[in-house]
């Protein structure tokens, strides 16, 4: 009796840890990938260090849909029946920027030690670059004022600690106090 038991019962249990561990590893390298209606939020999923695809205007629903498949990324929307066509898929009703960044780092447990160390435009890991190296690239008051820097590898826009990035910071601190 005990056997059969067994036998009935083990298959369900490996399935599911199985599915479980797959969820864990999902969530453990949680990618987005997040429709045109929400470039606000890609952007500042960006900010926060999360791999985060921007489908622009000019991709259909269909292609969209392919590359959350393929790069098993998390779709956000704002189009519901784009979400109900996608079983990995958030689906966004407010228009509010805190609104949905609370409710996305809530629903996925989001953490904030990776912030500014991806791109805003492109999403490409940003790399540390030795100030005497951008010189060209930046304005003469920023390089005077600054001495450390990070550029996308991709892109080759330079990043450095001014205002605009310390008012990021504290909106992001704000949405975190307020999770």
């Amino acid at each position: 009796m005990v056997c059969r038991i067994y036998k009935m019962v083990y298959p369900l249990y490996t399935f599911h840890m199985h599915k479980f561990i797959s969820v864990v590893l999902q969530l453990l390298n949680v990618k987005f990938i997040v429709d045109s209606m929400l470039g606000n939020l890609a952007k500042y999923l960006r900010f926060m260090g999360y791999d985060t695809y921007y489908a622009k205007n000019d991709m259909n629903d269909n292609e969209i849909l392919k590359i959350c498949k393929s790069e098993n990324r998390i779709l956000i929307t704002r189009d519901y029946e784009l979400s109900k066509r996608c079983n990995n898929s958030v689906y966004l009703e407010k228009h509010e920027l805190d609104y949905q960044l609370k409710y996305i780092i809530k629903k996925f447990n989001l953490n904030f030690e990776k912030v500014l160390t991806r791109c805003s435009l492109c999403n490409e890991e940003l790399i540390k670059i030795e100030k005497e190296k951008i010189r060209d690239l930046v304005p003469e008051n920023v390089y005077n004022i600054f001495n450390e820097f990070y550029i996308c590898p991709k892109c080759n826009r330079v990043y450095w600690m001014g205002s605009h990035t310390k008012n990021i910071l504290l909106r992001l601190e704000e949405i975190k106090n307020d999770n």
